[in-house]
């Protein structure tokens, strides 16, 4: 009774192992077979989509270009540009109008100021797509031949800059900001102070020009000067405030 009772346990161990041992054969026969089929549909796709990355890339470099008609400086211009073009590049890069400077090209400097319909813009910023037909003014469309602007000439009469190099933006900033003013639009600093009310023209405070004109950097701190100079420019040369 015994030994059939280890003879039993014998044969039902030597099944389990030859079990085992054809269900480990037919699992590497599938994974041989997975990775070969595996292995063979990315080397065969490998070309296709090396091609597709190809065009992509292709795609993305190849230039969209776009026709625009615009105003600047009082001269009509049509131009073809790049759809990623920005208006300070089609400035400086296309039309030689150098005066509107590239600073940080993040739109935090106010060195590539310029006026489009009345009103400051980063150029820097803005993109050319968009400003077709309108009015664009920079820096060489302030004066008048050789007669300055009166902003132009505030800046001289009181040295309102040391290097230049952010003097362009400075002035026509500071020529849209009295044209704001003009009509009565209010700064942080007028609400504040509870002086003006909307629609209403008031003489600028040193502490407006400050605020209205914080967009724009000067690295060689020449900022009293540049209030000066805007002060005088809207009509108030020697009130102090």
């Amino acid at each position: 009774m015994s030994t059939a009772k280890c003879s039993s346990e014998e044969e039902e161990l030597e099944l389990s192992e030859r079990t085992s041992a054809e269900a480990m054969e037919i699992s590497r026969r599938s994974f041989v077979t997975a990775a070969s089929v595996i292995g063979t549909a990315f080397a065969t796709g490998l070309p296709a989509l090396a091609e597709e990355q190809d065009r992509h890339v292709a795609a993305a470099s190849t230039p969209q270009t776009f026709a625009i008609e615009t105003t600047i400086n009082g001269i009509t211009h049509k131009l073809t540009l790049d759809t990623r073009t920005t208006l300070l590049d089609a400035l400086r890069e296309h039309l030689d109008l150098t005066g509107t400077k590239k600073g940080c090209d993040h739109g935090q400097c106010g060195s590539c100021t310029v006026l489009v319909n009345g009103r400051r813009v980063n150029s820097c910023l803005t993109l050319a797509a968009t400003i077709s037909g309108a009015q664009v003014t920079t820096i060489e469309g302030l004066a008048q031949g050789d007669t300055l602007s009166p902003v132009q000439a505030a800046f001289l009469e009181h040295d309102g800059f040391q290097c230049g190099y952010c003097t362009p933006g400075q002035i026509c900033s500071a020529t849209a900001l009295i044209e704001e003013n003009s009509k009565g639009q209010l700064s942080q600093v007028s609400w504040d102070s509870g002086r003006v009310h909307p629609g209403a023209s008031v003489d600028l405070s040193d502490d407006e020009i400050r605020e209205r004109m914080s967009g724009n950097i000067c690295r060689c701190a020449a900022y009293p000067n540049i209030v000066a100079a805007v002060r005088a420019a809207s009509g108030r040369a020697g009130v102090a405030s």
